[in-house]
């Protein structure tokens, strides 16, 4: 049967007319596409039951035994655990504020530019001739390169931005904790000074890949750029690294990658060559789970989600998932393109749909991943397995390339996964700082910098001005997101796809490179992922490990066997140009 976007019919009991109702109305806006629902007949509130003369019945028992009720007697449907209590506090991403500034009122009078291109089209007036600003994706060193770097962000909400950060309410009015950054700790199960020293452990172990790879992309950056723009034994200058944020170096993987880096294989171009849609494109990533014994979308989620970019609306096209009802109304909403990150991405987003899925039957305060890293862990775990291996399986590629191609492959996902880790780490860290008083809002920026420079390894490309405030150009900074749920993703998805391929194997012992593996057809793999996915947070996170991995901690070893290939590269390539480590 042909899947189409279509509309969901109005139900046939309905004899009220119709009306648009749109989704954000109990979405973000962006989530804009809208279906037709029927307007709701208000009835009468129940008559309240009159009083019974009697005394009401006991439904317990001195000796803690729960008989049969008697009649009369109504057992509660659902009760209040301890869990439940600790799950409460910190639902939102922080309390409310003491008092908020006034504002000031919105000037109508469109500011000009004061020089031709003085600021982003944005800024000016709409008869300006300023051109839009565009950072390069791979930038060369030039004059223009720190200025076009700074330019869009250098002024941009500083004020603002750091009253949004000052405002943090009082202990008081924390809900018990003793500030912001203890609140969202607690969501980990732990005290804050326990998940501090784990985030540390974990930055640990993973720390020599980092600088491996670290000390070999700053050499091929020298090469090209000269040591005058990249010294060598110093911080890499962060706009030329293919980021704003300098968070991933994907973009400069042509400058640093070996002539020998072809993988053997173009999956982008095999996509266009197969002329697939974005459906077809979606059915790959649902034939996935099916094959690990998980069932198939509902049809509601081939109606309802949104694959293509619609040509009468603007919409957000980063990529998400969404339950929308709590039982089986899932969807995802992205513009695909027939790219292989895209394919990747809707194995992702599948991810977290069937996850949403597994723990519907969960109590409310129970609907979500064990922690704020394993939703995102699980999404990537299952991207991990689309290998070559996995895309001859499906027909997509013909023959599966030598182990020597690999380096390529596994190159290019560190300059995205392994080089994000350090910037992971640090956006809670320079939050913490602020939240506990310890870094005076004078000193943000310099605090800010600092931290990247201890962690990264990278520096501004210029001397930052005193009034800056480069944390609120991140978007979670503002919208106070907290940020280590994405640090410990990226160390739990491979200690996930580790024990899957584990599962996967017929004596339990993987037999080949860990990156080479595929869970794909397992069922046994399927088995003990939901065995995860369906306990929800109703256990403490390292229950839901336990069930999946059978560890009880978090640990970034699993990360290291991937990459240990790409380690002895990095390595020996080191060792062959004479690039000089650490910073």
């Amino acid at each position: 049967m042909s899947r189409r976007w279509t509309t969901p019919p109005i139900p046939p009991h309905s004899r009220t007319p119709a009306r648009k109702r749109c989704a954000s109305a109990f979405l973000p806006v962006s989530f804009s596409f809208c279906w037709p629902l029927p307007f709701r007949q208000r009835r009468k509130p129940p008559r309240r039951p009159r009083r019974s003369s009697t005394p009401p019945r006991r439904c317990s028992t001195a000796s803690g035994s729960a008989p049969p009720a008697p009649p009369g007697c109504r057992r509660p449907t659902s009760r209040l655990t301890p869990r439940k209590c600790l799950r409460v506090r910190p639902r939102r991403s922080r309390p409310p504020p003491r008092n908020s500034p006034p504002k000031r009122p919105a000037s109508t009078t469109p500011r000009a530019c004061p020089t031709p291109c003085a600021a982003s089209s944005t800024s000016c007036a709409a008869a300006s001739p300023c051109p839009p600003r565009q950072i390069p994706r791979r930038p060369r060193a030039s004059p223009n390169g720190p200025s076009i770097w700074r330019a869009p962000t250098r002024r941009a909400s500083g004020a603002p931005a750091k009253r949004a950060v000052t405002a943090a309410p009082s202990p008081k009015r924390s809900l018990g904790f003793s500030d912001v950054g203890a609140m969202w700790g607690s969501n980990y199960d732990m005290p804050p000074a326990e998940f501090a020293d784990t985030m540390d452990r974990l930055w640990q172990q993973v720390r020599p890949l980092y600088v491996e790879l670290h000390t070999y992309v700053r050499h091929r950056l020298t090469e090209q750029y000269g040591e005058d723009v990249v010294p060598p034994g110093e911080p890499i200058p962060a706009h030329l690294l293919g980021n704003m944020w300098a968070q991933s170096w994907t973009n400069i993987f042509p400058l640093v990658a070996p002539e020998d880096a072809d993988p053997g294989y173009d999956l982008t171009e095999r996509i266009r060559e197969e002329d697939l849609s974005p459906e077809e494109m979606v059915e790959y990533g649902e034939g996935f789970f099916t094959s690990l014994g998980l069932d198939p979308l509902p049809e509601t989620f081939w109606a309802r989600s949104l694959f293509e970019k619609p040509a009468d609306r603007q919409v957000v096209c980063h990529a998400s998932a969404w339950d929308v009802d709590d039982q089986d109304d899932v969807r995802i909403k992205m513009c695909i393109e027939p790219t292989a990150e895209d394919f990747q991405t809707i194995h992702h987003e599948l991810g977290h749909n069937y996850y949403q899925r597994a723990y519907k039957e969960q109590p409310p305060l129970f609907r979500g991943s064990a922690n704020d890293g394993f939703h995102e862990a699980l999404g990537d775990a299952v991207a991990l397995s689309v290998t070559p291996q996995y895309l001859q399986q499906v027909g997509l590629i013909d023959e599966v390339p030598p182990p020597a191609k690999d380096i390529g492959l596994l190159l290019r996902s560190a300059l995205d996964k392994v080089a994000f880790l350090p910037f992971g780490l640090m956006v809670d860290k320079w939050r913490w700082q602020v939240f506990s008083g310890e870094v005076a809002p004078a000193e943000y920026n310099e605090a800010w910098w600092d931290l990247r420079e201890q962690y990264q390894g990278i520096a501004p490309p210029e001397e930052r001005p005193e009034k800056a405030f480069d944390p609120g150009a991140k978007y979670h900074i503002p919208a106070n997101t907290p940020y280590s749920r994405y640090f410990l993703a990226r160390i739990l998805q491979f200690q996930f796809h580790r024990s899957l391929c584990e599962e996967a194997s017929p004596d339990g012992q993987l037999d080949g490179p860990l990156h080479r593996c595929s869970v794909y057809g397992s069922e046994r793999a399927g088995d003990r992922l939901y065995e995860m996915m369906a306990m929800g947070k109703e256990r403490p996170w390292p229950e839901a490990l336990e069930a999946l991995t059978g560890e009880r901690e978090m640990d970034a070893s699993a990360m290291i066997d991937y990459y240990a290939p790409l380690m002895d590269w990095l390595r020996e390539q080191n060792d062959r140009l004479g690039a000089e480590s650490g910073w």
